[in-house]
């Protein structure tokens, strides 16, 4: 390389630095500039919140200065008051927190779905989670209030803002509630309320019920699926699209003869397979371990045999799920004998107490009849919330009223239930099979088959 390369390549070098230097010298000021404008308007915003503060302070008689100085300046400081713009909470304040006549059981019952003597003992389990501290600017909510404001949006599924007026609370501090307190059950009462694997007690029971009140023997759960309709996501609406076209997500639960929930797994969505959902799920391994199922194993027909749980169609046969047989005329199935007839017959008629089950739980808490217009965040929490609140209220003999499920019908009639379909498949062979053989004898053997 000559000298004059050497020159040109040396020039070119400076250059580039220069210019470099220069670009960074004013990335620099311009972030500079942006951090000042940032921190400009944080203050402006905080100062326009301090005056909206005073000014509603100033309003409510919390702040007078004809009557008595601030806080700031020595004086004694008024009393504070729940951070809303809404005029009177009197309803909640007079007519239910402070025992008005006119407010009766049946009215408990209407409102929250549940007794007051339940609300209260809610109140007092979540009340580590839901209770808040008083600030020199506002009095924080009641934990009965909050409870009350979410059990009201669960139970009715109303808007945030008719909440709002009827409570005088924000519709802020109504979605606030509403969220707080589903994280608080799921947190706090599914320990309690939903266990899965249960005991030997609360299996045999179960089995006894379903013998009982279906003519199902050896049974421990139904294995079902809910689903709840949704508004339809920003993201992948496609995969929310249930078997009706419908936006949903879809939740597995277990529901025993009592009709109460041993197990809920997520809410997915709605057009995901009830079989990949089950096979992922802890309650597949804990079946598969024999965990569903005392030891030894109880007799059923003169052998040992574990618990079994009831499944649909779509979901795969095991020898610790059972579903029915194809019916004729799907693809290319032959007429069933009339012991595997009788056999489905009995099965449906266990199956139909889950549903049952699950139209109690829709009937009591409306935000999983109607369409829910919570985030898909919010949503998978609150149906857990409303499985486990259920159990609360059945496991305390809380009164079920008719005409909840006849509302409850009237808004499922106009969407589908989105049922799984089943699809016909080959008969499988090996000890599932078996099991299922070892019932359709036992059906075989009763005297009189009941009807359904």
């Amino acid at each position: 390389m000559n000298e004059d390369d050497r020159v040109r390549t040396l020039m070119f070098t400076m250059t580039y630095m220069l210019m470099k230097r220069r670009r960074d010298v004013t990335n620099m000021d311009v972030q500079r500039r942006n951090e000042i404008q940032r921190r400009i308007r944080h203050r402006q915003y905080f100062l326009q919140r301090q005056k909206r503060m005073l000014m509603m302070m100033t309003v409510a008689g919390g702040l007078s200065s004809s009557v008595s100085p601030g806080p700031w300046s020595g004086g004694v400081r008024g009393p504070t008051r729940p951070w809303t713009s809404t005029q009177t909470t009197d309803w909640w304040e007079r007519v239910v927190a402070g025992h008005h006549e006119g407010f009766q059981p049946c009215d408990w019952l209407d409102k929250f779905r549940m007794s007051r003597r339940t609300f209260f003992h809610l109140c007092d389990r979540l009340r580590p989670r839901l209770a808040r501290q008083d600030t020199r600017l506002r009095a924080a909510l009641p934990v009965e209030k909050r409870v009350a404001v979410a059990l009201w949006r669960l139970a009715s599924n109303v808007e945030y803002r008719v909440i709002s007026e009827l409570f005088g609370v924000g519709k802020s501090t109504v979605c606030g509630c509403v969220r707080d307190l589903c994280h608080a059950v799921a947190l706090l009462l599914r320990p309690l309320h939903l266990r899965c694997p249960p005991g030997e007690a609360e299996l045999r029971d179960s089995a006894g019920r379903f013998l009982a009140d279906a003519g199902f023997p050896h049974c421990g759960a139904v294995v079902a699926t809910l689903h709840t309709a949704i508004i339809t996501p920003s993201a992948n609406p496609s995969e929310y699209a249930n078997s009706d076209g419908l936006m949903s997500v879809m939740t597995q639960v277990c529901i025993n003869g009592q009709g109460q929930f041993w197990d809920v797994c997520g809410s997915f969505p709605g057009g995901t397979d009830p079989a990949e959902v089950l096979q992922n799920s802890t309650l597949w391994a804990h079946a598969a371990e024999g965990e569903l199922s005392p030891e030894p194993p109880p007799l059923f027909m003169g052998r040992p045999l574990r618990y079994v749980l009831l499944g649909d169609g779509s979901h795969p046969l095991q020898p610790w799920l059972l579903k029915a047989y194809p019916e004729a005329g799907t693809g290319t199935v032959p007429a069933l004998p009339q012991h595997r007839r009788t056999f489905n017959r009995r099965l449906e008629g266990a199956r139909r107490l889950a549903d049952d089950a699950l139209l109690r739980l829709r009937s009591r808490w409306q935000c999983l009849s109607k369409r829910n217009d919570c985030g898909l965040d919010l949503v998978s929490t609150m149906v857990l919330a409303c499985c486990i609140l259920h159990n609360v209220c059945e496991s305390r003999g809380d009164a079920f009223r008719p005409e909840w499920r006849e509302e409850a019908a009237r808004a499922e009639t106009r969407r589908s239930s989105a049922r799984p379909r089943s699809a016909a498949a080959a008969e499988p062979e090996g000890r599932a099979e078996d099991v299922r053989r070892l019932f359709c004898d036992y059906f075989q053997q009763q005297e009189g088959p009941l009807s359904f």
